[in-house]
């Protein structure tokens, strides 16, 4: 778009083709507008609340307005194919709460390197061996398989000629042959299946989806972003982060007499079994999602040292305590300082640099006057994507301010008097599958 002309001026020339208000343009021209990232971002939250079902590719198609259409048709707003403010961010929420029903990740599948979207709660249950993995329900109504396996001279059209009858009595009902992948889908017995597959020299791999027809509304958006995020054959860097340890350490710090406990989110999150070193299990209370805090809470625990959260001044050099990983240490526990120095990044937010040892993700920040300034935290370095204004060290402070409104937030009373950071903190250990 360009800035309105004063009555009289000549217009400057710059394309070709003539440019369009707003309000006139069509809604292709309107999404021919976004960037790149925002019609991928815009096409993968349609999927997944099950208006768009295509390759989410971030090109502009009738498929992708009429599916806008459809959108604000079933919320009762004007059909416009343009997304309003409101409508886009209600959108964008539905999207992300379908994702977290499902327990949307990004998964490496470990006998192959593949990349993989898997939705962990519905089959949460893997087995693996070298000719690929399986994840599945404990029932078995849905079901992924990762297959691999060596070819003579593969092509796609040969695959799925060979994939529409293996296992015998395939109904297929759809069919996508390009000269790099292939798609087929249909009737598998009684279950829906799609498959999607492609080879590099000789060999083969083959996503499968097989799921129950009665759970069809609950997995076919949840397939379209499956057939999207599959990646076969990664090459370089992995996009997101890698993934999460079976056994992670972090560092938490206790905040009230009762047992609070402040901590990363990202190093509590998807745990079987939250540990407090020394004090034994915890549970999640609460979590914020944008500055990857989380609440943990132990019962019965006497003699508690909570830190005081007093306001703190962050300038430029900063003190962390925290607790390493025990491979940090020799196995030891031991509570140990290190220092940084700060530069501003984000309201609320600052980089740490260096970043501390693994382990130390939740530590409290102390400034020169010994007072508390914010929690350390190591991020998971996204390696691939879209640029961010966070440094590539991924190590940030998340400042005093931010860690009380969100104790607040959740009823928690800052009522802690220490000073002695080295007591208050404690080692936290997440337990994976």
């Amino acid at each position: 778009m360009t800035t309105p002309q004063l009555p009289g001026a000549k217009p400057k020339l710059v394309q070709t083709v003539p440019i369009k208000p707003p309000a006139l343009q069509t809604p292709s021209e309107t999404a021919d507008g976004m960037a790149q990232a925002e019609r991928l971002s815009l096409q993968s939250d349609l999927a997944w609340v099950g208006q768009y079902n295509g390759a989410i590719t971030g090109d502009v198609s009738a498929r992708m307005v009429d599916a806008i259409k459809e959108y604000q048709k079933l919320k009762g707003s004007k059909p416009t194919g343009v997304l309003n403010p409101q409508e886009r961010a209600a959108l964008a929420e539905t999207a992300r709460r379908k994702q977290e029903s499902v327990g949307w990740k990004m998964v490496t599948e470990t006998t192959s390197g593949a990349r993989l979207g898997i939705p962990s709660k519905l089959v949460p249950q893997q087995a693996s061996d070298a000719n690929g993995s399986k994840w599945s329900s404990p029932t078995g109504t849905v079901q992924v398989l990762l297959s691999r396996r060596k070819e003579t001279n593969p092509t796609t059209a040969k695959l799925a000629e060979f994939e529409k009858k293996e296992p015998a009595g395939r109904k297929v009902d759809y069919t996508v042959v390009k000269p790099d992948f292939f798609v087929l889908s249909g009737l598998q017995g009684l279950k829906k299946f799609y498959v999607r597959g492609t080879f590099k020299g000789d060999e083969v791999r083959i996503m499968t989806i097989l799921y129950d027809q009665a759970t069809e509304n609950t997995v076919e958006p949840v397939v379209i972003a499956m057939s999207s995020a599959f990646n076969a054959f990664p090459a370089g860097p992995q996009a997101g982060p890698a993934p999460r340890k079976t056994v992670e350490y972090g560092t938490g710090i206790v905040v009230s007499d009762d047992g609070a406990i402040l901590a990363d989110r990202l190093v509590s999150d998807g745990c079987l079994a939250i540990t407090i070193a020394g004090y034994g299990n915890a549970d999640r209370l609460a979590e914020d999602k944008e500055h990857d805090l989380a609440l943990l809470h132990i019962y019965g625990a006497r003699g508690l040292k909570p830190l005081s959260l007093a306001n703190g001044v962050a300038k430029t050099n900063v003190d962390i305590i925290g607790i390493a990983d025990p491979q940090s240490q020799g196995g030891a526990a031991g509570v140990s300082g290190l220092k940084a120095a700060l530069a501003p990044v984000t309201s609320g937010v600052a980089a740490l640099s260096p970043p501390p040892s693994v382990g130390f993700s939740g530590s409290p920040v102390i400034d020169g006057d010994g007072k508390f300034a914010g929690v350390a935290l190591l991020k998971p370095a996204m390696v691939a994507g879209p640029a961010t204004s966070v440094p590539a060290s991924q190590a940030v402070m998340i400042s005093a301010d931010v860690v009380r409104d969100f104790m607040k937030a959740n009823a928690v009373p800052a009522n802690g008097t220490s000073t002695d950071a080295g007591a208050a903190v404690v080692r936290v250990i997440c337990v994976r599958k």
